[in-house]
C-alpha cells in the first residue's frame, strides 16, 4: 500500500459543483496546506477535455506537496496523465477491467453503500473504499443515507483496506462518525464552503488524529 494512503485520515475532494475553475488552484493549495494528503478532482458532467484541463492544474500542485492526486471516474484519462489514483462508483466496470486500463501501479478506489459492496470491493482488489453516504447530503441528493450503524462492521470486513466514511461529514457530525468506529473520512461541501479552508482542514485533522 502507498504509505501516503495508509497515513491519510482526511480525504479531500475539489468538486466543480462548489469550486469555480478560477479558484481551483487556490483551493487545492489551501487544502494541502491544511494537511490534506489525498485530494480528488470531481468534475461531473463535463467534457473529458475540460476535465483534463482541470486535472493539469491540480496534479502538479499535489505532486509538489507529495499528496495523492485522485481523478474521479475517467480511468483512461487517469492513465494518460499518470494520476496517483482513480476513484469509481458502483456503476463502473469491474476493477479487473479498470486495472487493465490504468496498469498495475495506480491506486483504485471504489464507492460502496452497503456491507455487501464493501465485501465485493475487497474481493475485487480495491486499494481503498468510500463508505456512505452516512447522512443526507446535497453532494449526492439522490442517494439515500445509510446511517452509522454499519461503520464498525465495514471496517472489519475491509481488513487492512482503508475505509473513508463519506456523506454529510462535517465538524459537527464528525464526533458521531468517529464514535461509530470510523478512522478516516471524506469531507466535501462543508470544507469547500469554509471561509478559511486551511484552518477548517486542520480542525478536522486534529479531531481525526490521536494525540
Amino acid at each position: 500500500m502507498d504509505t501516503r494512503l495508509a497515513k491519510a485520515h482526511l480525504y479531500g475532494i475539489v468538486d466543480r459543483g462548489y469550486v469555480q475553475e478560477a479558484e481551483l488552484a487556490a483551493c487545492t493549495h489551501e487544502l494541502l496546506i491544511g494537511g490534506v494528503r489525498i485530494l480528488q478532482l470531481r468534475a461531473k458532467n463535463l467534457p473529458q477535455e475540460d476535465v483534463a484541463r482541470l486535472a493539469h492544474v491540480m496534479q502538479p500542485i499535489c505532486q509538489e506537496a507529495n499528496a495523492l492526486f485522485v481523478l474521479n471516474d475517467y480511468p483512461e484519462l487517469a492513465a494518460s496523465i499518470g494520476a496517483d489514483a482513480v476513484h469509481v462508483g458502483q456503476d463502473a466496470p469491474t476493477l479487473a477491467d479498470i486495472r487493465r486500463i490504468v496498469g498495475p501501479h495506480m491506486l483504485i478506489g471504489r464507492s460502496t453503500h452497503s456491507l455487501d459492496q464493501v465485501r465485493r470491493a475487497r474481493e475485487e482488489g480495491a486499494d481503498y473504499i468510500g463508505f456512505g453516504p452516512l447522512f443526507p447530503t446535497a453532494t449526492k441528493p439522490k442517494r439515500p443515507a445509510i446511517g452509522l450503524q454499519d461503520i464498525a462492521q465495514a471496517q472489519k470486513l475491509a481488513g487492512d483496506m482503508p475505509v473513508f466514511c463519506i456523506g454529510g461529514v462535517n465538524a459537527d457530525t464528525l464526533p458521531q462518525v468517529l464514535a461509530a468506529g470510523a478512522q478516516r473520512v471524506v469531507v466535501v461541501s462543508w470544507l469547500l464552503q469554509q471561509t478559511d479552508r486551511t484552518q477548517a482542514a486542520r480542525q478536522l485533522l486534529h479531531a481525526l488524529t490521536p494525540a
